[in-house]
């Protein structure tokens, strides 16, 4: 299980990928997957559509990871629109491909959900199924963090509260959403480790390689953006060949940082990009 590695490791390397949304693309990421177990990761995770949309390719994604890559995989849950036979079901389907470690998430409304159905949601919060899953499964479970406070979170206070409400219902490790300035990392795990949150975090690690994926993170996530990143966007907005060079650059900066001082783990969002990982593990100081 992947809380096994944090125990044996002083750093934990691991990659994200995301389903292909058309059936004959799931042999793309295959191949990306053959490309990224060279770089020896300690896991990869796959994300998981909201309300199941995915929830058989995320599965044989994990099991092609974990049976043919030989690396551990972990696969993503959302609860928003989730009932428990659901979630059962996926369980157990992991279970039969040897799948042991999965990352409960709250997940995103779906766009076409009525506010009826979301207000009536089974499921509030992933707290709600992680203990689910720990009275049905001995599944490795994670969750996620946010070093810059839950875009919903009225204070840095209840964020941690409801953190910490995860973590009790049964969390063995944490990947933070992304976030570009370390500083807000640094503060986030001084602020955990006062309020008695100590197992393993992992810095989530977008690589910016264009100006419209900037705007999209932003908007996604509501990271805030630190005046040297927007610099180099601006500097390098009409020529991508450059901005990507810079942007793969300053996650390498941004991961050598993180290293030094100490990081549990570093958590890539690779965008099912190979080459990305690639020039950032061949670069970075380990």
């Amino acid at each position: 299980m992947i809380k096994d590695i944090y125990a044996q490791k002083k750093t934990v390397f691991s990659f994200e990928v995301f389903p292909p949304k058309k059936n004959d693309e799931i042999y793309d990421i295959y191949k990306t997957l053959d490309t990224l177990k060279t770089l020896q990761p300690d896991f990869i995770s796959v994300t998981y559509g909201a309300g199941g949309s995915n929830s058989k390719k995320t599965a044989a994604i994990a099991a092609y990871i974990k049976n043919i890559c030989e690396i551990e995989p972990i696969a993503h849950l959302t609860a928003v629109a989730m009932n428990e036979p659901f979630l059962l079901q996926f369980l157990q389907d992991l279970n039969k491909k040897g799948v042991s470690n999965v990352l409960a998430l709250r997940g995103d409304r779906p766009k076409d959900m009525s506010d009826d159905d979301y207000a009536n949601r089974i499921f509030l919060y992933a707290e709600d199924i992680i203990r689910i899953i720990h009275k049905h499964s001995d599944v490795c479970v994670a969750a996620a963090c946010y070093p810059e406070i839950h875009p919903e979170s009225e204070s840095r206070q209840s964020d941690l509260y409801y953190l910490k409400q995860k973590i009790d219902a049964g969390v063995s490790f944490l990947i933070t959403q992304m976030f570009f300035d370390n500083t807000k990392f640094y503060e986030f795990r001084e602020e955990t480790a006062k309020a008695g949150i100590q197992i393993p975090v992992s810095a989530g690690i977008m690589p910016i390689t264009s100006a419209k994926q900037l705007s999209t993170s932003i908007t996604l996530s509501g990271t805030s953006i630190p005046q040297s990143l927007s610099n180099l966007v601006a500097k390098y907005t009409d020529s991508p060949e450059d901005m990507h060079k810079a942007g793969i650059e300053y996650a390498i900066n941004q991961i050598d940082d993180l290293i030094a001082n100490g990081v549990d783990g570093i958590h890539i969002y690779t965008m099912n990009k190979a080459s990305t990982a690639i020039e950032i593990m061949n670069n970075i100081t380990r």
